[in-house]
């Protein structure tokens, strides 16, 4: 997208990444309403409008603020929030809230790649490039930040989402002293980004998830 202005970057950016960081929080306000726990659903969290959950920092301007400084995206939303003790199987069904916003953003990398897919298809027809060309670059982006927050949040760290997955899974005892580490994961998980060790770790499985989605739509349209 070097081609285009700062300002038609941000349209084109302002879409998928809005709705890739709030979905995924909506989805676990949703899965955790369907395993027994209605905070997030009474708090109007679960819900498909983006101003819900936006964070003015986290959501809109640093990451928009580090891709035009470093072509790197980093963000987040407000957490939803959730009563663990509420749920049916607190210890399983953590975890299935947890891989909720994960879910989501596999299911938005779907959706956005058969947009870029459309679009190429609109593209070749001619003439509607005027409408072609901004959901090319938006349904290629769309693809890239929904793999690149699905792959970040399954990093096994607290309290990151595969932190909690793992936590769910280990002993007990183990267990306790994983979640112990969470007050410290922002500052885990910044350091491993900053020395470039997080992406030698995400990065073959970003490209890979975009690959294999990639192939999958190629092969069903």
């Amino acid at each position: 997208m070097n081609e285009l202005t700062m300002l038609q970057q941000a349209s084109i950016l302002a879409l998928p990444l809005l709705f890739a960081i709030t979905l995924h929080e909506a989805a676990h306000g949703w899965a955790a309403a369907k395993l027994g726990d209605n905070t997030a659903l009474m708090l109007g969290r679960v819900s498909l409008n983006p101003l819900r959950h936006i964070d003015p920092v986290g959501t809109v301007l640093l990451p928009l603020l580090m891709y035009f400084t470093t072509g790197f995206i980093f963000g987040w939303a407000k957490p939803v929030p959730v009563n663990w003790n509420r749920l049916g199987n607190p210890r399983r069904d953590s975890a299935l809230v947890a891989l909720a916003g994960p879910g989501a953003n596999l299911l938005m990398m779907m959706l956005w790649g058969l947009t870029a897919r459309f679009a190429l298809h609109l593209h070749n027809l001619g003439g509607w490039d005027w409408v072609s060309m901004p959901l090319i670059y938006m349904g290629g982006f769309g693809l890239m930040i929904n793999a690149v927050l699905m792959v970040l949040n399954l990093f096994p760290l607290p309290p990151l989402d595969g932190g909690r997955v793992l936590v769910s899974l280990l002993p007990p005892p183990i267990a306790y002293r994983v979640a112990a580490i969470e007050p410290y994961g922002l500052m885990v998980l910044i350091l491993l980004l900053v020395t470039g060790v997080l992406w030698r770790l995400v990065g073959p499985f970003i490209d890979g998830s975009q690959q294999l989605v990639a192939a999958l739509l190629q092969f069903l349209f």
